[in-house]
């Protein structure tokens, strides 16, 4: 198992995450972000960003998210396919979760497709639990549609 840290993720790093985040969402079919894109995301007000690098540093994980008015939405997180499984991503969450608490926010909300298993796992480790569910939200390759769940847990408890 590869040793990684966990910090801040600012815009200069939408190149680095950018691939990442293609490639790890590519095999599901979901919604894949330029680099642009992410950039924006990074760079807007009241975003929380943080990525897991290795000892090379080379990008392994990111969680982005958005602290509006004592909430904490996660908006996406991805892990590099190879490093799936290996805890970056509940390491993520649980650093996301701490970070949300220390500026305030008393509750942390999500959305994730039903079908990702290894996702509503992690989450489900955290506290998170069902809280609503969006009828065929995302699209699938080849035309299916599946279920969002949208998941919250209570941080002030």
């Amino acid at each position: 198992m590869s040793v990684w840290a966990i910090g801040p993720a600012g815009a200069e790093a939408a190149p680095l995450l950018g691939p990442l985040h293609r490639a790890a969402f590519a095999a599901g079919g979901f919604q894949q972000w330029a680099d642009a894109t992410l950039a924006g995301l990074l760079a807007a007000p009241l975003t929380l960003a943080l990525g897991a690098a290795d000892a090379a540093d080379a990008a392994a994980g990111f969680i982005l998210g958005r602290l509006v008015a004592g909430e904490a939405e996660i908006v996406t997180l991805a892990v590099a396919p190879g490093r799936q499984g290996g805890g970056i991503g509940g390491a993520l969450v649980g650093a996301f979760l701490e970070a949300a608490r220390a500026a305030g926010a008393t509750r942390a909300v999500l959305e994730v497709a039903e079908d990702n298993a290894p996702a509503r796992a992690v989450y489900a480790r955290h506290g998170f639990r069902q809280a609503g569910r969006r009828l065929g939200y995302y699209a699938r390759a080849g035309g299916g549609r599946i279920d969002a769940l949208l998941l919250a847990i209570d941080l002030a408890a």
